[in-house]
């Protein structure tokens, strides 16, 4: 089947201005980001989070209203983000956020597994008490929230999808491959923005408690055949749902 790249546009939940504003969860002892940081870090969590849509243009006009950045920081955030694949560079075209398509999540799955799963098994192997006390604390903070959360895909909620990706993290934190992890840092968040489509065309509720206290469960138990069994299982119902998402949004636009 041709590589067929889909576009779409989504509603923001708000239509509000940045101002610098640095909504990243930080270490309290860590030094201030840059400017240059700041804007990578809104940008990109924009991007991630489908305020800016698949295939959209990204004028740096446009962006310094919107994030109060000055063009010099923008443009090395969108420079990054060309790097990191989020966002394409055309010299005549200046830049697009990347389109979304089912070979390029294929591609994320594919390399998801073979980095993640590896990694989780390193991690049940080399970790101690302070990584079973964090992944721990990780799905505690996760569980209380989706408790919290009204009916409706979790997904879209941004609180959530940082408590999502802060369990993920910890559930591997304990390789010993730092390069390893930051493949699978990259990768979560790669797939972060076919979880967004997933979830606004979802209609039923798919809350995963269930599958991070088994995925939690096994890794705690040192049991790495099931705890990868089960990680791998989890990566691939994501793919399920993107594929279905994206036929949904095809067959909706007539592409």
């Amino acid at each position: 089947m041709p590589h067929k790249a889909i576009r779409v546009s989504l509603r923001h939940k708000k239509n509000f201005v940045h101002k610098n504003t640095f909504m990243e969860t930080q270490d309290p002892s860590a030094a201030a980001p840059t400017v240059s940081e700041q804007a990578f870090l809104s940008l990109r969590r924009d991007v991630l989070h489908g305020e800016h849509p698949p295939g959209a243009k990204l004028k740096l006009e446009l962006l310094q209203v919107q994030y109060g950045f000055s063009s010099s920081p923008l443009r090395e955030a969108l420079n990054r983000l060309a790097q990191e694949g989020l966002v394409r560079a055309d010299e005549r075209r200046g830049f697009r956020v990347a389109p979304v398509s089912a070979e390029d999540m294929a591609d994320i799955t594919r390399m998801r597994l073979m980095i993640d799963v590896s990694a989780l098994r390193d991690a049940i192997t080399a970790g101690d008490d302070s990584w079973e006390a964090a992944l721990v604390a990780s799905f505690h903070r996760l569980e209380r929230l989706e408790a919290r959360l009204t009916e409706g895909p979790v997904i879209l909620d941004a609180e959530w999808v940082q408590r999502h990706r802060e369990f993920h993290m910890a559930l591997v934190a304990a390789c010993p491959s730092q390069r390893q992890l930051a493949l699978s840092a990259s990768l979560f968040d790669q797939a972060e923005r076919y979880r967004q489509i997933s979830g606004r065309y979802r209609q039923g509720l798919r809350r995963k408690n269930d599958e991070h206290r088994r995925l939690m469960q096994a890794a705690l138990k040192r049991d790495a055949g099931t705890a990868c069994a089960l990680l791998a299982d989890h990566i691939e119902g994501t793919q399920r749902n993107v594929a279905a998402a994206l036929k949904k949004m095809q067959d909706g636009q007539g592409v």
